[in-house]
């Protein structure tokens, strides 16, 4: 049996670009029926919640849109949509008044009263606005609360699993979903819907996203006909915390900031390198960073648990204690002292820059269907800049309300489902239950080992083709493999089973793309193709998941609508942190 629901909009996911949307929704029609769908529950689930480092903006006289336009697409080596780009930094600005105006938002500031922005990797100036090392909580805590005072419809533990489309495919009818508190099944017709449902590269050993991030809305998007790009930039953070095989700490964060304000990082002997990798040093965007510490650890020189040591204390102990309170007292939680001493830390899969690809306006492919945030791409292209990532997200959430709104004030109305697409999901989400009981968690490990070790910081051709074909053969393992549990209530063996599907799929496209590119473009790097390709023809991949049920890879010229590569719009070096000097080799 299938509960049905009828919704004018239809929200999937509440971070930052779901609630962002729920709210500019309403605005542009307040007697809209809004529907919030969310796999955990709104304001404490996602990953919004989870950002430290803050929110890139051009607030500063000596700032502006061009420079944080310029930083986006140098740092994304020039594979971004560029007016998608320059929809984030026009955007960014108002939102971040609306944050703080509105919304009651509050930012740290200067003695003047002015919002302080910190120095992150990758830019010419320091525009990142924060809370402490903590804002992702700011701003989901102020979000939920204008949402909670909307009449808007909670979905909570509600998990998407296929977007319905109508008999003849060219629109969404609305999508279905599982109810996780008591295992029925829903469909939720709507006029529009948005998938912000966030991506969340947790395929890889070590990854920084909260544990309910599977990709489904990739997954789903695949399911439904449409195009990915870019998924083969898969970003790695630099900076995770190593603090041993046995906890989930291993691989959270410890923020860009701290790089941003003068941290070191230091291999086993406790030797500065980075200047040896980069002439922006710690300050070089993340990609750089990373795989310069991929590096030393290869070469022998990382830590003696294969990691690299991040160093504050030079800073002054009392002051990286205050600056840096939640990022002091995660390393204490975890028995190290960030503030005095050092902390070994490795990359972490973080983001996904790849995604849906969609317009300026939110709307994708299919009509009715609109994406915000990481399930969306072409935004950061090869690179997503520090900072950038919750002004995408909240950007682009807004931008899809109101242009949900206004496809309902148009006509938008109700669509009829294709009731054998609806039956074949409902199919596909079930047969683990008529099956034999399989060893989900062994599927899992072989899993983050094969990506990290094969599809991670550095690719070739003999290891991407090993891990697409071990990852088809760990592909037909999941699918012959059931349930021992038959109660479909709260069960999280089928949770576990159905965030599988959606990491192996998503797995195959990343890997599939990283072998159609055949160069090295910010966080893909290939150790047979290591330079780039001429920035003038530059081609982003695409990947269709075919009836055949088999991926196909694809890709399509780059459109430099803004600026062309060698071009620029400002005067000086985009992307170069200020005031940048090699040190001694030797760290004091």
């Amino acid at each position: 049996m299938i509960d049905t629901h009828r919704t004018d909009i239809l929200i999937i996911g509440s971070g930052g670009a779901g609630l962002f949307a729920a709210l500019h929704a309403a605005r542009a029609n307040p007697d809209l029926d809004i529907t919030l769908a969310v796999k955990g529950l709104v304001g404490k689930s996602g990953c919004t919640r989870m950002v430290q480092g803050g929110y890139n903006v051009a607030l500063a006289a000596e700032d502006s849109i061009e420079r944080h336009f310029m930083d986006t697409i140098v740092g994304g080596k020039w594979l971004p949509h560029q007016d998608l780009a320059w929809a984030l930094v026009n955007g960014a600005v108002k939102c971040i008044h609306e944050l703080e105006n509105e919304y009651g938002c509050y930012f740290d500031r200067n003695p003047d009263g002015t919002l302080h922005q910190k120095a992150f990797a990758g830019q010419s100036f320091d525009r990142t606005v924060h809370k402490g090392d903590l804002t992702g909580i700011e701003i989901i805590n102020r979000l939920s609360e204008q949402v909670w005072a909307l009449n808007v419809h909670r979905l909570e533990e509600h998990r998407a699993v296929a977007f319905i489309p109508t008999q003849d495919g060219s629109a969404i009818s609305g999508v279905l979903l599982i109810d996780i508190r008591e295992g029925h099944f829903r469909f939720v017709q709507a006029k529009t819907v948005l998938l912000g449902a966030g991506g969340g590269p947790t395929m890889y050993r070590y990854h920084t996203p909260s544990g309910d991030k599977s990709c489904d809305g990739m997954a789903m998007g695949l399911h439904a006909g449409l195009a990915l790009r870019d998924m083969e930039m898969v970003q790695f953070h630099p900076t995770g915390v190593l603090a041993g095989n046995d906890t989930r700490m291993t691989g959270t964060i410890l923020e860009e900031g701290l790089r941003g304000a003068g941290g070191y990082l230091l291999n086993g002997s406790r030797e500065r390198f980075m200047f040896d990798y980069h002439s922006h040093g710690e300050r070089a965007t993340r990609d750089i960073v990373s795989r310069a510490m991929y590096e030393e650890v290869r070469a022998g020189r990382g830590t003696p648990n294969g990691g690299i040591y991040i160093r504050m204390a030079h800073l002054g102990p009392e002051k990286v204690a205050k600056q840096f309170k939640g990022m002091v007292k995660r390393c204490e939680d975890c028995g190290f002292d960030l503030a005095g001493g050092d902390v070994e830390v490795l990359p972490t899969a973080h983001y996904m820059m790849g995604g849906i690809e969609f317009e300026t306006d939110c709307a994708t492919a299919l009509e009715g269907l609109y994406v915000a945030g990481e399930d969306s791409g072409g935004v950061h292209g090869a690179n997503r800049l520090g900072g950038n990532g919750v002004a995408n997200s909240t950007v682009f959430g807004g931008v899809a309300g109101k242009s949900m709104a206004e496809a309902i004030a148009k006509g938008a109305g109700w669509r009829e489902p294709d009731a054998a697409v609806l039956e074949e999901h409902v199919g596909r989400c079930l047969k683990p239950f008529a099956g034999k009981p399989g060893d989900l968690n062994a599927i899992r490990e072989t899993l983050v080992d094969l990506m990290w070790d094969k599809a991670g910081i550095v690719r070739d051709r003999d290891l991407l083709e090993g891990c697409i074909s071990e990852l088809d053969d760990l592909s037909a393992e999941h699918a012959a493999s059931g349930l021992a549990d038959p109660t479909r209530a709260f069960n999280p063996t089928w949770q576990d089973w159905l965030n599988l599907e959606s990491q192996i799929l998503i797995s195959q496209a990343i890997a599939r793309a990283a072998l159609a590119r055949k160069d090295s473009r910010g966080a893909h790097y290939r150790a047979d193709y290591p330079e780039t390709g001429k920035l003038e023809t530059t081609r982003y991949t695409t990947i269709e998941l075919q009836k055949n049920g088999k991926l196909k890879t694809g890709s399509k010229p780059v459109k430099f609508t803004i600026v062309k590569p060698g071009e620029s719009l400002i005067d000086d070096e985009a992307g170069a942190p200020p005031e940048v000097a090699p040190p001694p080799r030797a760290a004091e």
